[in-house]
């Protein structure tokens, strides 16, 4: 009997402990997908970085001209794009821009049509329920700290990724020690093979992003499409969203075409259709290849799972979280040597710049 009840308050002891560390790991959550998204980011990195420090050139100033570069890309794109894109809300409002008295955009709304009619309606119904002084300095207040909070999980994902690259090799040392010797070079080779997939999904999306926002830019224009660099760009950004983002910018570039005609609606429709039939059989097997191995069906399950269980932020991870998964499933159930695995590369010899 005394043996009986050792065992079942172990038992309860281990599934209490199970569960508080899961609630644990739900409450930090958010934590949690912001330090994987740093991991991600020092893997995109870490070929450039130490193909420059093969060069002589030291991990922290390599890390800071990687840093440089994407935040002068940032701006440089923003500074071509953004003037453009006020441009053309300011076309879609009408020349004069929004309405200042709450006649005028009465009239300017009756008098509208399309995109303008459904933008000044909305603004006149949302100024017919404005709230209170106090109310709007509390949701000042309110929108300020969100903005804030913002900033720092940017910041906190940036530093994470750089203090990744310095940290890894440290911490795989740490975890193999912790394992029997025969399995120490197993555990490595899936950590790197993990890194290397990682690195070049996110290089590779990257440019699937450039690629197809230009590309669809340039048809839209050329086909006359209302706002094309808005929708353009839009349809760059969604490409982050496996699946449901080439979706929701082909419905919102055959709404826009709506509002010219018929013709636009369809020759939009048909552009954005092209070029995801080129992205699906020419763009991505050259520029991603088989980097996460991962099936369509695969890809639209884990976005699926992921954005009901995380919410919408976290579906960008996605992707991610399946190849960390299959990778490992590949290793530990169907006993695949990882250092047999072929190396996905995407800018980089990602091979070489492991070795």
């Amino acid at each position: 009997m005394g043996e009986t009840a050792k065992r079942t308050a172990v038992a309860t002891l281990v599934v209490i402990a199970i569960v508080a560390a899961a609630l644990v790991l739900w409450k930090l959550k958010l934590l949690i997908a912001l330090v994987f998204l740093g991991v991600i980011i020092a893997a995109a990195m870490r070929p450039g970085i130490e193909g420059l420090r093969r060069r002589g050139l030291p991990r922290g100033l390599g890390l800071l001209l990687h840093y440089l570069a994407l935040f002068a890309f940032v701006a440089l794109l923003l500074w071509i794009v953004v003037p453009r894109a006020l441009s053309q809300v300011e076309t879609a409002l009408g020349t004069k821009g929004l309405p200042t008295k709450a006649s005028d955009l009465q009239e300017a709304a009756s008098n509208s049509h399309g995109v303008k009619h459904t933008i000044l309606v909305a603004i006149q119904k949302r100024l017919e329920h404005l709230p209170r002084a106090s109310k709007v300095v509390h949701s000042s207040v309110s929108a300020g700290l969100k903005a804030f909070e913002i900033l720092v999980a940017i910041f906190f994902t940036f530093a994470t990724a750089a203090y990744w690259i310095f940290e890894r090799e440290r911490t795989m040392d740490f975890v193999a020690s912790l394992l029997p010797r025969r399995k120490r070079k197993i555990m490595r080779d899936t950590w790197i093979l993990i890194d290397l997939k990682l690195g070049a999904f996110v290089r590779g999306e990257s440019l699937l992003i450039l690629i197809v926002g230009v590309v669809l830019s340039l048809l839209f224009w050329a086909i006359g499409l209302p706002y094309w660099l808005l929708v353009g760009a839009f349809a760059g950004i969604v490409e982050i969203v496996p699946v449901i983002g080439p979706l929701a910018a082909g419905a919102l570039a055959i709404a826009v075409g709506m509002t010219e005609s018929w013709h636009t609606a369809l020759y939009a429709g048909l552009c954005v259709l092209g070029v995801r039939l080129a992205e699906d059989y020419l763009i991505v097997p050259r520029v991603l290849g088989d980097a996460v191995g991962l099936s369509p069906l695969l890809v639209l399950v884990s976005v699926t799972s992921v954005g009901i269980l995380f919410g919408g932020f976290a579906v960008i991870l996605a992707v991610p979280i399946a190849a960390v998964l299959v990778t490992l499933v590949d290793v530990v159930v169907r006993a695949k040597n990882p250092a047999e695995e072929d190396v996905p590369t995407v800018l980089f010899p990602a091979k070489e710049a492991e070795n």
